[in-house]
């Protein structure tokens, strides 16, 4: 028996949908939207023991998109659902029309012919990002905690204003959520602290059909669609 036992398409389905239909709205400083429980726990931990070393980067330079460290993000592609159970069914689970339809409702947005792009993201320390607003062709951005330790309640994302201003950190609760539709005031960005341990987390979009890089996606073939 393989452990954890990762749990089926419709359960994660169920179990995310859930979380999406009870989301809490904050418009201080931009419209965004907090969530917890996101995933069923035994998906949690299946993504927490994928073999999947975190990166080895020197210096980062306070942004995630260097081609130096390009090579080293891990994103969940058609090779990495074909090798891992954990990454096909979140995947599958993401792609479905039930959930494309309730990012749809939650932000207000025509998700109809994007794709998805699924992010596993493992800073250590000495990791950081300047403040920063993403780029349009992400329709949405969830960023899904899955920090442990004693410290991890602190790794959770910087806010400022639209002077680049801090006001303030999302909580970074193992297993909560924060969702936004970028936008020129969407600034956001991780302070540079120590990380005693592994500051893990997912970040989740859909992204326009003009997206450059096909290799990160999840479906490079296959939009997602609103109907079954």
């Amino acid at each position: 028996m393989s452990f954890p036992r990762v749990p089926e398409v419709s359960a994660v389905v169920e179990h995310f949908g859930n979380a999406l239909r009870a989301a809490t709205t904050d418009d201080f400083p931009y419209r965004h939207w907090l969530l917890s429980d996101m995933i069923p726990e035994s998906l949690a931990t299946a993504v927490l023991i994928l073999p999947i070393a975190p990166p080895l980067i020197d210096e980062c330079g306070g942004v995630r998109d260097l081609n130096d460290n390009n090579s080293k993000r891990s994103f969940f592609t058609p090779e990495l659902r074909a090798m891992f159970p954990t990454c096909e069914v979140f995947a599958q689970a993401m792609q479905a029309p039930e959930i494309a339809r309730l990012f749809g409702e939650t932000c207000n947005i025509d998700v109809e012919g994007s794709y998805l792009r699924m992010e596993y993201i493992q800073d250590t320390n000495g990791a950081w990002l300047e403040p920063h607003h993403d780029v349009p062709e992400k329709m949405f951005s969830l960023v899904l905690y899955l920090c442990t330790g004693p410290e991890a309640s602190e790794w959770g994302t910087d806010i400022y204003d639209n002077q680049r201003r801090w006001v303030g950190r999302s909580s970074a609760e193992f297993n909560s959520a924060v969702i936004f539709v970028p936008g020129d005031n969407t600034w956001h960005g991780f302070e540079k602290r120590p990380i005693r341990g592994v500051r893990r987390l997912m970040e989740i979009n859909y992204v326009k059909p003009s997206w450059r890089d096909r290799n990160q996606l999840s479906f490079p073939d296959q939009p997602i669609t609103l109907s079954k």
